[in-house]
């Protein structure tokens, strides 16, 4: 693992993006026995209106409405089955967004509520929708406030935690940088319950963590380090520069940016075409292809041709996303298919010459294809 003690360029990114999505974990918002915590979101709202008078454009992704909902419901712990939750979500929905209203209109400002499900990045039409109503919400000077659809979303096609969300947005808006506050103030090289254990400062984007030790989300949360590790190795390589910090240190987080942990983007921004392909949309099929077919789009970035099909797998449409399948039954990239289904199925293994002029063009162009090997 390559990482470095010094101030980098990856803080100084961070601390003079003009375009900053912060998300806000559960256990900074509410507690089991109180609800949802106005003072302490008082406290982030002020944090965060100072970043946006000192220029940035801000969006807000926050986490806490199953935990808002639980005191007003009479429940004591987070519940498990998914009736419950989502009945909670639907009372602290309400209370969260009406305290993120009531907190920046202190400032004069307008919030928009804006609830995302899982199936509003996995549509391309869905997530353009997202887009347009976010950046419409900046351009009319509101504060954007998203939080995952709970009330709505299944166990089978949720998010899973609101880090992920946040790594989705940030790429989603353009943003110059991702702030991940919450209640830890960084990765550490182990368990730092038991005290002998290093935060780590700075982890570059081709740093190999195998080796760091990672803990589960709290009782208010469904995230924890893991969901935490993965959203900001998720975005950074994607290229959007990462800040992993404590809400309690939220101004000097969203300040100069020298506490937490920060992860370095990656060198190439990744188009938001090919980042929806990669991390966002589902997969409708499958396409076998052959060793040959596999070399020249894993190594060479050639488009996909029919001749290098074996075997088509599923029931899709020209414009779905499938995934790319070597002979050794590896995903080896993902893409989006030209073709229908049925129509492939009578074109496999046909060199190019073979078939009729209308079905000459790639199956997957290079410029809709993303190798599963590296964010590219």
């Amino acid at each position: 693992m390559r990482v470095s003690s010094a101030n980098s360029a990856t803080r100084t990114a961070v601390a003079s993006a003009r375009s900053i999505v912060v998300k806000i974990g559960s256990a900074a918002l509410t507690s089991l026995t109180g609800g949802l915590d106005t003072d302490r979101l008082d406290r982030l709202a002020d944090a965060l209106e100072t970043r946006m008078r000192a220029g940035s454009d801000v969006v807000v992704v926050s986490s806490g409405a199953i935990g808002a909902g639980l005191a007003p419901l009479g429940l004591s712990q987070r519940p498990r089955d998914l009736a419950t939750k989502q009945a909670a979500a639907s009372v602290g929905q309400l209370a969260l967004a009406h305290a993120w209203g009531t907190s920046f209109a202190r400032y004069g400002r307008v919030v928009g509520q804006v609830l995302l499900s899982a199936d509003d990045f996995a549509r391309r039409e869905h997530h353009r929708n997202a887009q347009r109503t976010l950046d419409r919400l900046r351009a009319l000077g509101a504060v954007a406030v998203v939080n995952e659809n709970d009330t709505v979303a299944t166990e089978e096609i949720r998010f899973g935690d609101n880090d992920r969300l946040a790594a989705l947005v940030s790429h989603l808006v353009g943003a110059d940088a991702l702030v991940l506050l919450s209640d830890v103030d960084g990765l550490y090289d182990g368990d730092p319950r038991r005290g002998d254990a290093q935060r780590i400062r700075e982890v570059a984007v081709d740093a190999d963590l195998s080796s760091i030790t990672v803990g589960a989300g709290g009782v208010l949360g469904t995230g924890g380090m893991i969901s935490k590790l993965s959203a900001a190795r998720l975005a950074a390589a994607a290229g959007v520069p990462v800040l992993l910090a404590a809400a309690q240190a939220a101004d000097q987080a969203l300040g100069a940016a020298q506490v937490g942990t920060a992860f370095a983007a990656g060198s190439e921004r990744m188009s938001a075409r090919r980042f929806w392909v990669r991390h966002a949309a589902d997969s409708r099929g499958a396409l076998v292809l052959d060793a040959g077919a596999v070399a020249a789009i894993a190594r060479r970035r050639r488009s996909l041709l029919a001749a290098g099909i074996t075997a088509v797998r599923g029931d899709f449409n020209g414009g779905d996303v499938v995934d790319l399948v070597g002979p050794d039954e590896v995903v080896v990239a993902r893409g989006i298919v030209e073709y229908d289904s049925a129509e492939l199925a009578d074109m496999l293994g046909r060199s190019t010459g073979d078939l009729p002029e209308g079905l000459r063009r790639a199956v997957v162009h290079a410029d809709d294809l993303v190798g599963l090997s590296a964010a590219r």
